[in-house]
């Protein structure tokens, strides 16, 4: 496979839309998601009401990458080859000592299953997207609450979280107006959406006019995502994409076959009946990539086009695009914002009303490296005090060198290239920053380790 990797290449361009298209004011979205969960927690479920409040730091604890053992009710840092590099049990870091006593230096119990990319199970689940992640400081506090009172040592509170996520998430919320989410998204979208910049509404305008098929592939059910991209693209949005599929359920969508996920038309945002065959462009909801594609060869006239997916979540975009549907992958990670920017010491200790007008220049959390689990991409090993310090990658790392095509911080990045602009691609024969545009994260980089890590 060639080094270089260009969209002039691609004969179709597909985007997810949140987190990818469609960008969040992350403090303001991780709150709501935190408190909508929280509300439920304990008004349906009778969690402690300490629940419902929240300290400004506490938000460090949201890491992406992190995996929950739910029924230790510890979270874990893995490397590449599945040890564990940093853990919590709750919100509470474990020591070196206690990792090593816990899960020993060899490859943690469900990392096999998990590096296959089945990211959830009854036993554990992955974070590694924005909607999920402040359920993960959520469970944390739950975990430390329960051990308050009862002392627990095995977990049980899982099946409630995984309410409480139906509940704010089902497909019907948004209409019912019911939940927390939908309805203060609705009323209140300046606070949570940031508008599409001019310069990618401008790029997205020139694929089309370069003759490029444009797709927008989202989970969201249809009257979420109009109200997405109503705010961030405008009421002609529809203009920009030839095809529409909502409530795509993926990861299922490329991975499960026409019988198992055929397409639906919609009306007025209720799916109608099930489609054989998906014969013209249009907006459709769930279906499946191999019946998508089929309609790409027509549209093409193409035996084999070529399909670039660009995506914010390895486990739903990213690892399936590749793996099932052999799709290019550019994989959105807002990371690489914060790993540039370093906070001088002097403005920590301003007063907040100083702070505020400068709010918008300067990335925060969860854009800012956690103090509490460190670099997204490298790590120390744990527990070797008089050893030489030894950094490896992370799982997570890895899993991008290995199922993305280049990775980049937004799409704002790229939308003034040229379309023929070539990109160095990852592969297993370079290095491991090849792929990063415009620049490898800071913590990849040689000798940059103990600026970092610290």
């Amino acid at each position: 496979m060639q080094q270089q990797f260009s969209l002039a290449d691609c004969d179709v361009m597909g985007f997810d839309l949140d987190h990818t298209l469609c960008r969040y004011h992350l403090p303001q979205s991780a709150r709501l998601i935190y408190d909508s969960f929280a509300q439920y927690l304990v008004t349906e479920k009778g969690y402690d009401k300490d629940l419902l409040t929240l300290a400004p730091d506490n938000l460090d604890f949201c890491c992406k990458g992190l995996v929950l053992d739910i029924e230790e009710g510890n979270f874990l840092k893995l490397a590449e080859d599945g040890t564990v590099l940093r853990a919590s049990h709750g919100t509470k870091s474990m020591t070196s000592e206690e990792i090593l006593e816990t899960y020993g230096r060899r490859e943690w119990k469900h990392f096999n299953t998990i590096s296959g990319m089945v990211s959830r199970s009854a036993k554990y689940y992955l974070y590694d997207n924005y909607f999920d992640l402040p359920g993960a400081l959520l469970c944390a506090r739950v975990v430390d609450t329960l051990d308050e009172h009862d002392g627990q040592k095995k977990y049980d509170f899982w099946k409630d979280m995984v309410a409480a996520i139906q509940h704010n998430y089902k497909i019907t919320a948004f209409k019912e107006d019911c939940g927390m989410y939908f309805p203060e998204v609705k009323n209140h979208p300046d606070k949570y959406l940031q508008r599409c910049p001019e310069s990618v509404k401008k790029w997205l305008k020139q694929l089309k006019s370069a003759g490029k098929i444009l797709l927008l592939i989202t989970s969201s059910h249809s009257d979420y995502c109009r109200l997405l991209c109503e705010h961030i693209l405008g009421n002609d949005f529809e203009e920009y994409f030839d095809v529409v599929i909502t409530n795509a359920l993926k990861p299922g969508f490329f991975s499960h076959t026409p019988n198992q996920r055929p397409f639906r038309t919609l009306e007025n945002d209720e799916e109608q009946e099930a489609l054989l065959s998906l014969d013209k462009p249009g907006w459709y909801s769930q279906g499946n990539a191999i019946q998508l594609y089929e309609l790409l060869k027509k549209m093409t006239g193409k035996l084999d086009p070529k399909v670039v997916y660009f995506g914010d979540s390895m486990h739903s975009d990213i690892f399936p695009a590749r793996h099932y549907s052999n799709w290019e992958t550019v994989f959105i990670l807002e990371e690489l914002l914060g790993d540039k920017v370093m906070v001088p010491a002097e403005t920590e200790s301003e007063p907040l009303e100083k702070k505020g007008k400068y709010e918008e220049d300067q990335p925060k959390a969860p854009y800012f490296v956690s103090k509490q689990w460190g670099s997204f991409f490298v790590d120390r090993l744990p527990g070797l005090e008089n050893a030489e310090e030894t950094f490896v990658h992370t799982w997570s790392c890895r899993c991008i060198s290995t199922y993305s095509t280049i990775a980049i911080p937004s799409l704002e990045a790229i939308a003034d290239l040229p379309l023929d602009y070539r990109f160095t691609r990852f592969s297993s024969n370079s290095s491991a920053t090849a792929g990063y545009y415009p620049s490898p994260p800071r913590a990849l980089l040689p000798n940059e380790e103990s600026v970092t890590m610290k």
